[in-house]
């Protein structure tokens, strides 16, 4: 029965991720939206650094439920997860070492995805019966599509998909993908039984979330620090050690992109199409961008303008993919951990961190990590889940989907893990899709709202006075957004 499901998963997700289907449609829309914003994710990375993790908080903010920092730290705890670890690993190991290439392109185009998510989830959010705030692509898909055919919204039916795909995504990638590469890699440092894990991270889980999402960004904003600072000052110790192989492997990781890789040890090979669907698959995995995830949770900031919480949001994907991803495959090719076999790959980097660190401290970090980074994106992935459900069925399918998450993660913790990828690969693109969509609708949107406040504030250091006076669309019901002082 499993191999027949998994089956079916492969085929499903070769056909979604395949070359007529989603990479086109990821490509093109970073693409577009990185011209009609002007290379925005070069431009303005330095400026937007210092407004999510120096200032902090946006002064005069007054609407939304956390901080600028504490909302960048939880999309951070979805994100930065198995797969900057495990996924890393396979899709080195499915792909050659040429499927990093593929990461990184998807990591840069999608810095502009990443902050029209959140402009647009800032700008159309709303309030719930309970007052907190709720927003993303449930909503502004909705509110920014107009287009009726047939007496039927256009943005409705994308915003309803995207509701419908993310909360069964949230059960994969956020919950069961966690849940398992903790359980598998804690019993294999430490020998403790998968049932005993997935007890323990369903206790720990159920009482986070039982919070809400301000629970989730306090723990967040302490958590993912900490974790990111541990995992990549490791990398650079063992990277310090392998310096001399360093350049090397930046070659092996270009040269591959375009030319596939040879058997070697464990590794079967690839091609040049296989880099690229492991690599952007993969890659969209670790840094949701394009997905429409992340944006919930920037939808929650307190921000006085869409385009400050959209250039905050955007860093998220430059600490995940351009930082996180690239120290693992770099320290995975430079020990030579990466020629294994798609079996072991969920052990490779463990092995890598073993090989490049004295004594058992390899594997300590790792398992460490792994298990901070997914339990924080378990924690952020049930948060997407629940403000989808209270989109799709109210405010009162909110806590019985908090309960039925905590559960899904124990069973998580005891399943095949290439049954859990197969379903989040297959969940991650149909997710992204309507939300894809969307964004290339609103291009023209985002790019003038972008345009004309960065032109009054082009240093993003406006006082409050100046920066942004929230305005009531009535008639039209829409959100909008106007400088005022200067």
């Amino acid at each position: 029965m499993e191999e027949s499901i998994s089956l079916v998963l492969d085929t499903l997700g070769g056909i979604i991720w395949g070359p007529f289907v989603l990479i086109p449609l990821l490509a093109i829309t970073g693409f577009v939206l990185t011209v009609r914003l002007r290379g925005i994710q070069f431009t303005k990375l330095g400026p937007a650094l210092r407004l999510g993790l120096k200032d902090r908080r946006d002064e005069g903010a007054d609407d939304g439920d956390v901080s600028q920092f504490q909302a960048l730290t939880t999309a951070l705890a979805a994100t930065v997860g198995t797969g900057n670890i495990v996924g890393v690993a396979t899709a080195i190991a499915l792909g050659g070492p040429g499927a990093v290439f593929w990461m990184w392109v998807t990591g840069i185009l999608g810095m502009a995805s990443k902050y029209s998510e959140a402009f647009l989830a800032v700008r159309y959010r709303t309030k719930d019966d309970a007052g907190e705030v709720s927003g993303g692509p449930q909503y502004y898909l909705e509110r920014g599509i107009t287009k009726k055919v047939g007496g039927v919204s256009i943005g409705k039916v994308l915003a309803i998909s995207f509701a419908v795909f993310a909360v069964i995504a949230s059960f994969g990638i956020g919950n069961m993908t966690q849940a398992n590469a903790i359980a598998r890699n804690v019993g294999s440092s430490w020998g403790l039984e998968t049932w005993v894990v997935g007890i323990v991270l369903m206790i720990a889980a159920f009482a986070v979330l039982i919070g809400g999402i301000k629970s989730i960004g306090r723990v967040t904003s302490a958590l993912v620090p900490l974790m990111i600072l541990l995992y990549v000052v490791a990398s650079i110790w063992i990277l310090l050690v392998n310096v001399s192989a360093v350049p090397a492997a930046f070659g092996l990781i270009f040269t591959d992109a375009f030319t596939g890789t040879a058997a070697t040890g464990g590794f079967i090979g690839a091609t040049i199409a296989q880099a690229m669907r492991f690599g952007m698959a993969r890659g969209i995995f670790s840094n949701e961008s394009g997905m429409g995830s992340a944006a919930i949770a920037a939808a929650a900031a307190k921000t006085t303008h869409p385009v400050r919480q959209g250039l905050v949001s955007m860093t998220q994907t430059f600490i995940d993919t351009i930082i996180v991803v690239t120290c693992t495959a770099l320290v995975l090719i430079t020990t030579g951990a990466w020629a294994t076999s798609e079996d072991n790959a969920a052990f490779a980097t463990g092995e890598a961190f073993s090989s490049g660190l004295p004594g058992q401290w390899g594997h300590w970090v790792v398992t460490i990590s792994l298990a901070l980074f997914a339990f924080s994106t378990i924690l952020g992935w049930c948060y997407y889940g629940e403000r989808c459900v209270e989109r799709l069925v109210g405010r009162g399918g909110v806590m019985p989907y908090r309960v039925i998450f905590c559960i899904v993660v124990y069973i998580g913790a005891t399943t095949s893990l290439s049954l859990v990828w197969g379903f989040a690969d297959v969940m991650n693109g149909l997710m992204a899709l309507p939300n894809l969509i969307g964004l290339l609708v609103m291009s023209g949107l985002i790019a003038r709202e972008t345009r004309h406040y960065l032109q009054n504030d082009p240093d993003l250091r406006a006082s409050k006075a100046q920066v942004a006076m929230f305005m009531k669309d009535r008639d039209g019901g829409i959100d909008t957004y106007e400088l005022t002082g200067r």
